[in-house]
């Protein structure tokens, strides 16, 4: 079972950057499609980004245009470049592979890493 370790939060002023990094071990994901989620207080857990295996990406609207998702499989990590951040940013922010049926793949999340936008 691959274990999945968040790192690269922070607290950051709206409009400031943070580069995301989720290192992957006991599993190889070069074949797995990947993703980035999000889960604010309140709010039911957000795909926030996705990278198949062939580099193919996707975004939730609300990031497009801010955010990049990229992925280096020699070091099994996927990363999550966010810039002009904003308040509504603000979650803890989770990697997961993403299955066929586009859900998440394995059920031993990692601890998550804290992003805190302020305005």
């Amino acid at each position: 079972q691959v274990q999945l370790v968040e790192s690269g939060g922070g607290l950051v002023q709206a409009g400031g950057s943070l580069r995301l990094s989720c290192a992957a071990s006991g599993s190889l994901i070069r074949g797995d499609a990947m993703a980035w989620y999000r889960l604010a207080p309140g709010k039911q857990r957000e795909l926030v980004a996705r990278i198949s295996p062939f580099g193919g990406k996707n975004y939730v609207d609300s990031v497009k245009g801010r955010f990049t998702i990229y992925r280096d499989n020699a070091k099994n990590t996927v990363y999550l470049e966010m810039n002009s951040l904003k308040s509504e940013d603000t979650a803890v922010y989770y990697c997961n592979a993403v299955n066929a049926l586009g859900n998440p793949k394995y059920d031993n999340w990692g601890q998550g890493t804290q992003v805190t936008v302020s305005s």
